[in-house]
């Protein structure tokens, strides 16, 4: 399977999408034979083709490699509620093992693989477990997107110690995203995170006139982020 990069977040709402579809775009514009991938979506519009979410069709616009809708994105509900509420809802059971098959067919004709997560990092998916549960089954390094607001401190601090936990996964970075502009004390919080993330930020997106892939490229211009994505530095 190719190298693959999971985008997790501290919460929902945060960037995850931006940033991910960014990265893509970045690793496609290079040459890599990229897919943006979204295991599970809720909140989707019903299309002549089937539910469609948003968050997975950023992604796919910004893939090389081009897929299925149903296999970019192969759970998809249309409520915007937690994913396994809207699964049990549809009466649609979710098998982790099922999403790692489904992983292999989605990565097989790529060379890097980009994976957004839904929600948090331990936002709760089949029965007995997470979402959290494919990427530590896959051994996916984890890229953390901190939505810089009041609480983010604790909220990233707790999802790092987290993904640590498990050690089937390992952080490469974080990434901090301006979604407050009003945010107090930026500069001292970002010190802050710097020490409780064990280095500091890969990318801090600014407050951006239209979140796209276009728009936040210019702002993973990273050596770090370079070398994650497989690409020359």
């Amino acid at each position: 399977m190719p190298h693959g990069l999971f985008i997790t977040g501290t919460d929902t709402g945060v960037g995850k999408t931006v940033v991910a579809s960014g990265l893509v775009r970045l690793a496609a514009s290079s040459g890599r034979r990229v897919v943006g991938l979204k295991p599970i979506a809720s909140g989707a519009a019903l299309t002549p083709d089937g539910l469609r979410n948003e968050d997975a069709l950023a992604l796919a616009a910004e893939s090389s490699v081009p897929l299925p809708y149903a296999l970019a994105n192969p759970l998809c509900f249309e409520p915007a509620i937690a994913p396994h509420i809207a699964a049990a809802e549809a009466g649609i059971g979710i098998d982790v093992q099922d999403l790692v098959a489904w992983y292999a067919r989605a990565t097989s004709e790529a060379d890097l693989a980009v994976v957004e997560g839904a929600g948090g990092w331990r936002v709760p998916l089949h029965p007995d477990g997470f979402l959290s549960d494919l990427p530590e089954l896959l051994g996916l390094d984890v890229l953390l997107v901190v939505g810089l607001r009041l609480g983010c401190l604790n909220h990233a601090r707790l999802t790092l110690e987290a993904i640590e936990r498990s050690g089937r996964c390992r952080c490469v970075g974080w990434i901090g995203n301006r979604i407050d502009p009003a945010f107090a004390r930026l500069d001292e919080n970002l010190a802050t995170l710097t020490r409780l993330l064990g280095g500091p930020a890969l990318a801090v997106i600014p407050p951006l006139p239209a979140a796209t892939a276009a728009a936040t490229v210019e702002h993973l211009d990273h050596p770090a982020l370079a070398r994650l994505l497989g690409l020359p530095t």
